[in-house]
């Protein structure tokens, strides 16, 4: 059983929880994710790690409302417990494994939307902490879909927000505002998308026309997260990968965005009926 610690809702159907779980904490490092079940008879639901605290023994996760069973983990109160956590799976983020001399030499940009925006958090976070050059754009639709603008804003040398509607920072996508910051002369030797697909592929797209190499986090497909549904396989290269065991991060240029998003809208009917059936 996981205890969790703190509770608190980032938007009205985005919750983020502090959960107790001391040998997960110890091992996590940034990009790799948990699978985490309400209770006894609940989903298994694949959650990319927003934070991790050692010395506290403690994991955060961030759960977005889409379906029966999200709607389940997000209903838990502080106090209350999961029946299970398992983690740290998943490859971490390739910058891990590399050499801080290597990495001191490049400039990182992040560009998050959605509930993707939580887990750049972490990885924003190692590199910053060791003297990496950092900076991150959050794109949102208006000003009151942010989240983590505070722990990001601590973890970059940067940060620009960007808003479909104006109502923040920058008016647009996070893509305009990366084209932007590259013309005003401002240069990236990475980037990272993490967020809805089809944002990550126009992401791609325009790394690729600005010549940024570029990691994307296929988290979302994930089901059962140990690569025996098959449900998360995705064309990588021209071959077939899993995003649970052979990721979740994988170099943008290289996915298949087209059959990926696809492959997200396999179970729309099934989560339509459960939800339909627990009243939401």
């Amino acid at each position: 059983m996981f205890k969790i610690i703190t509770r608190e809702m980032l938007t009205p159907n985005i919750c983020k929880m502090v959960v107790e779980a001391p040998r997960i904490a110890k091992a996590a490092l940034p990009g790799q994710f948990l699978i985490v079940r309400s209770d006894e008879k609940g989903e298994r639901i694949p959650l990319t790690i927003s934070d991790y605290d050692r010395e506290a023994g403690t994991v955060t996760i961030v759960t977005q409302l889409i379906g029966a069973s999200s709607a389940a983990i997000i209903a838990k109160e502080e106090g209350e417990f999961f029946s299970d956590v398992v983690g740290p799976l998943g490859n971490p983020s390739a910058f891990v494994h590399e050499s801080e001399e290597e990495l001191k030499s490049r400039r990182y940009i992040f560009i998050a939307g959605g509930v993707g925006t939580a887990p750049v958090y972490p990885q924003a976070k190692w590199l910053h902490d060791r003297g990496i050059a950092v900076d991150v754009i959050i794109g949102a639709r208006t000003k009151d879909l942010f989240i983590y603008t505070d722990e990001i804003g601590s973890a970059c040398d940067n940060l620009y927000l960007c808003t479909d509607d104006g109502s923040a920072g920058f008016h647009g996508v996070g893509t305009a505002c990366l084209e932007k910051l590259v013309a005003e002369g401002k240069q990236y030797t990475h980037a990272v998308a993490i967020g809805p697909m089809i944002m990550m592929k126009f992401a791609t797209l325009t790394c690729k026309k600005l010549g940024i190499p570029e990691d994307v986090s296929l988290n979302m497909l994930m089901v059962d997260g140990t690569g025996m549904c098959g449900a998360c396989r995705v064309t990588v290269a021209g071959k077939t990968r899993f995003a649970c065991v052979d990721g979740p991060e994988f170099n943008g240029y290289d996915v298949d965005f087209d059959e990926a998003m696809r492959r997200l809208g396999q179970y729309k009917s099934e989560e339509t009926e459960a939800k339909t059936k627990m009243g939401i």
